[in-house]
C-alpha cells in the first residue's frame, strides 16, 4: 500500500482534533473566566532509506534519505492569558487583576480552583459558587501557616453593605460599625498551564503544575481582587475564525492525497485485465 495513504488518514486526525478545539473555544467565546486552547502537531515516524555517509578520498558524503509517516497532535496546550474586565456593579462577582486562582470546596471536601468569581451568600451564609461550590478562606481573617477553609458567616442577613476589599476582606455594617466578617484566599502555582482543567471553570492540581502557595490577595505575587466585575473569556475570534479556515483547508488537503492515493491504486490493480 502506498505510504502516502497512512499519511493521509493521519492527517485527517490532527486535523480533525484542531477542529474540536476551535469548536470548543468558539463555543465558550462568552464562557466567565474560559481558557482557550491550542493544538499543535509534530511530524511522525521516519523511515530510512538510506543512512547518511562520510566523504572519503574518492566521493564526498551524502545526507540521509528518509520518508515520513505523517503527522500527530503533539500537544493542546491552554492558553492562560487573562481575559477582560467585565464590570457587573455587583459587590459580590470578584475579578483577579493578576495570577491566582479563587480556592472552591465541594461538601465533601474535594479542593478546586477557579478565576470565575460570581459568588454569593447561601442561606447558612455560604459564600458559595454558582455551582454551590465553597470559597475558600479564613475567618474571620488571614492566620499565617492555615490552610484555606469554607467561608461561612452565620449571621450575614444582619449585616448591610457588604463590601470586599482588594487584599479580599470581606466586611459589613453592624449598628454603624464595619466589621471584618471574613478573608478570601487567593491560590498561586508554579506552572499554571500545568493545571488540568475540570468542568470548564474549575482547574485541579497536578504533578505538573506543582502545589498551591494559598494567601491572601497581592501578597506573594498573587492578584489583588476587583470587587463589581467578572474576568471575560480570552478567546480571541478573530483568531479562531482564521484558524478554523485553515484547519479546513488542511483537512481538505490530506482528503485530497487519500483520494489521489486510492487513485493511483487503482491505475496499479488495472495494470492487469
Amino acid at each position: 500500500m502506498l505510504r502516502s495513504l497512512y499519511s493521509g488518514v493521519s492527517g485527517l486526525r490532527s486535523h480533525q482534533t484542531k477542529m474540536d478545539v476551535i469548536g470548543n473555544n468558539i463555543a465558550n467565546v462568552n464562557t466567565t473566566s474560559f481558557k482557550s486552547s491550542r493544538v499543535t502537531f509534530k511530524d511522525v515516524y521516519y523511515q530510512t532509506l538510506a543512512s547518511a555517509s562520510e566523504n572519503t578520498s574518492i566521493k564526498g558524503g551524502s545526507n540521509p534519505r528518509q520518508i515520513g509517516y505523517g503527522a500527530t497532535i503533539s500537544s493542546i496546550d491552554v492558553i492562560n492569558t487573562r481575559g477582560g474586565y467585565q464590570t457587573t456593579d455587583r459587590a459580590l462577582d470578584l475579578y483577579i487583576a493578576g495570577d491566582g486562582y479563587f480556592v472552591v470546596q465541594d461538601n465533601v471536601g474535594n479542593t478546586s480552583y477557579t478565576r470565575s468569581g460570581n459568588f454569593s451568600f447561601d442561606v447558612q451564609g455560604g459564600l458559595v459558587d454558582p455551582n454551590g461550590n465553597y470559597v475558600g478562606g479564613w475567618m474571620p481573617e488571614y492566620t499565617a501557616g492555615t490552610d484555606a477553609s469554607p467561608i461561612i458567616i452565620n449571621n450575614i442577613s444582619e449585616y448591610t453593605d457588604i463590601a470586599i476589599s482588594k487584599d479580599g476582606k470581606i466586611t459589613g455594617v453592624l449598628n454603624d460599625t464595619v466589621e471584618v466578617l471574613g478573608q478570601i484566599a487567593i491560590a498561586k502555582f508554579n506552572n499554571p498551564e500545568g493545571l488540568a482543567q475540570q468542568d470548564g471553570i474549575y482547574f485541579q492540581e497536578t504533578k505538573n503544575s506543582g502545589a498551591p502557595n494559598v494567601t491572601y490577595p497581592g501578597d506573594a505575587g498573587s492578584g489583588t481582587v476587583v470587587s463589581g466585575g467578572l474576568e471575560m473569556s480570552n478567546v480571541d475570534l478573530s483568531k479562531e475564525l482564521t484558524d478554523m479556515i485553515t484547519t479546513e483547508r488542511g483537512f481538505q488537503a490530506n482528503s485530497r492525497v487519500i483520494t489521489v492515493s486510492d487513485e493511483m491504486l487503482q491505475e496499479l490493480v488495472n495494470l492487469k485485465r
